[in-house]
């Protein structure tokens, strides 16, 4: 049966997950486990792989499945072609890799590097805290080259992935 991706309002995954399984479908909400960042203390939770997705699986998406999907609090759409929206289907061996992915019980980290003519904050190193703007990136080579003013001059520095943040 086909997989469906549900795009959510941003952190209602698992009200969503929850939902869509009240109303018999079979759903996936790929989970991580990352450490919390709270002010007193640090623990393990579980987080989605996929913030603001996760899968549904329909055996034929007519317009009472899509209805159905649509209606659940939280959802915002189903993923599908830009031209008429049409709903598209995720291959059964990508869910499979996910899951694989998911079993392997290896440390896994998202990284969401801030694209070119974003604003960016620097982590790490003699410049940490001061925030710029990214002019050039090589997310492969994970270097980028932030602008940032300062007295109205505009200085570029160039610095490796786990250095800087997207704001």
């Amino acid at each position: 049966m086909p997989w469906y991706v549900v795009h959510t309002r941003s952190r209602h995954e698992y009200k969503v997950n929850t939902g869509l399984i009240q109303k018999n479908l079979t759903t996936f909400l790929p989970e991580i486990e990352s450490w919390s960042k709270q002010k007193d203390r640090k623990k393990k939770i579980l987080t989605p792989l996929f913030p603001g997705y996760l899968f549904a699986e329909a055996p034929s998406l007519n317009n009472e499945t899509k209805l159905t999907i649509l209606k659940t609090a939280g959802v915002v759409r189903i993923l599908g072609k830009k031209e008429n929206s049409e709903p598209v289907p995720v291959p059964d061996n990508k869910i499979e890799a996910i899951r694989r992915l998911i079993n392997t019980k290896a440390e896994i980290f998202t990284m969401q590097f801030p694209r070119e003519g974003e604003p960016a904050r620097i982590n790490d190193g003699p410049f940490a805290g001061i925030e710029g703007t990214v002019i050039r990136s090589n997310v492969e080579k994970e270097l980028f080259v932030v602008s940032i003013e300062i007295l109205q001059r505009s200085v570029a520095i160039q610095l490796k992935g786990f250095q800087i943040s997207k704001l």
